[in-house]
């Protein structure tokens, strides 16, 4: 059967795979080799899905977004991950792997943050478990996400600034990366989103992919069909647009819409609009689209939303572009703003910086009256307040 699913070696079509050094090769073998047979247990679902359901409070509603919609000329549903314990998806993938990492014997988790969300949800599922926290996070970031440092902090994690290169997101997966080749042992990398060595993406995806299940049995009930005519999710590394789009992969009634950060825009030398702007290379152990210098060197992404600061992408999502099966929008720092700024004024709902992405693609799609559309707003803007603040709409 065709399919945009993994395969047997851990690619995506092309992309994918793990390059890891000799000092990290046992440690990424150890995971593939006892990922799938836990992730399969019967008793890790259960005290998967008990805490979702009691301590996320999942499922996240799917929300019908009637004054949207009326703007739009179609109809709306906002999948809505903002309402999750901690303020966006990556909790959900963080109890699953914390999980993991306790039937591993691993006792202690390292993880990077960029927006700081997966490290605010990384803290509260180690404080939750008593396990040790410690967090990697660009200088740059630890600045412009100083709120939830202090939650990271007051949740009991260390959290280690980092100031080489760009000071964002890549570097503190550099960072992670080192510490991970330094205390093999005992410790567990928590990655945050779709990207890594196999089985990174793979096993993020199947954590994140309750989004889809929900949308799945939600949709139904309101539609009478278990299926919409668009979904639309932001992309930087990619976590929360994979759990969206998982159960839907092979399903092409459903088209895919990932927006990425434009930055000031395509040409402007300041973006992270990877999947336009990347070329095949290999970064953080994977082989995907990375956006790069004239010397093959990892160019220095930009993106007003820190989350999606990254130079590379899942490569899930390099598949889905490589093989047609999705559309990119490019949604620039501007859009982005003006997105949110709609959002919170006809609906009451004040989107993170990273999800006001996917909704700035809302303005590019030829969207007509008949069509529904699932956006997944992955999390809530009271980290971003200062941002959208100092960046009125234009």
């Amino acid at each position: 059967m065709n399919t945009y699913h993994i395969d047997d070696n851990g690619y995506y079509g092309i992309y994918g795979g793990a390059y890891v050094p000799e000092a990290l090769h046992r440690c990424v073998e150890e995971l593939k080799n006892n990922y799938r047979q836990v992730l399969d247990s019967e008793d890790f679902k259960a005290e998967f899905e008990l805490l979702l359901r009691d301590y996320v409070g999942r499922p996240s509603p799917l929300y019908l977004a009637r004054r949207l919609s009326e703007h739009y000329g179609c109809k709306i549903y906002l999948k809505r991950e903002d309402l999750n314990h901690t303020g966006a998806h990556k909790i959900n993938n963080a109890i699953g792997q914390a999980l993991l990492a306790r039937r591993m014997g691993k006792r202690r988790i390292i993880a990077e943050t960029g927006a700081g969300q997966h490290g605010v949800a990384t803290a509260t599922v180690c404080a939750l478990m008593g396990m040790e926290c410690v967090i990697y996070m660009g200088q740059t970031d630890v600045e412009r996400q100083h709120v939830n440092v202090e939650r990271m902090k007051m949740l009991g994690a260390t959290v280690r600034p980092v100031t080489s290169g760009n000071m964002t997101l890549k570097d503190a997966v550099n960072e992670a990366i080192n510490d991970w080749c330094a205390h093999l042992e005992d410790t567990f990398y928590l990655l945050g989103s779709a990207v890594g060595p196999h089985p990174y993406p793979d096993m993020v995806a199947r954590l994140q992919s309750v989004i889809s299940r929900e949308i799945k049995q939600q949709i139904t009930e309101h539609e009478g069909r278990d299926y919409p005519d668009y979904l639309v999710a932001c992309v930087g590394g990619g976590s929360n647009a994979a759990g969206t789009i998982y159960h839907y992969l092979d399903d092409e009634r459903v088209h895919i819409v990932l927006a990425e950060p434009g930055g000031k825009g395509l040409d402007s030398g300041q973006s992270a609009a990877t999947l336009h702007l990347g070329k095949p290379g290999i970064i953080h152990g994977f082989k995907t689209l990375v956006m790069q210098d004239e010397k093959g060197e990892i160019a220095e992404p930009y993106s007003i939303a820190a989350g999606l600061d990254y130079p590379g992408v899942g490569p899930m999502h390099a598949n889905l572009i490589a093989r047609h099966r999705a559309s990119i929008v490019a949604v620039n720092d501007d859009e982005a703003i003006r997105a949110a700024y709609r959002l919170t004024r006809l609906e009451g709902i004040i989107p993170a910086l990273e999800s006001s992405h996917a909704l700035g693609a809302l303005d590019k799609m030829k969207l007509r009256p008949e069509d529904v559309v699932v956006l997944t707003v992955s999390g809530r803007g009271d980290k971003d307040i200062e941002t959208y603040l100092a960046n009125p709409p234009q």
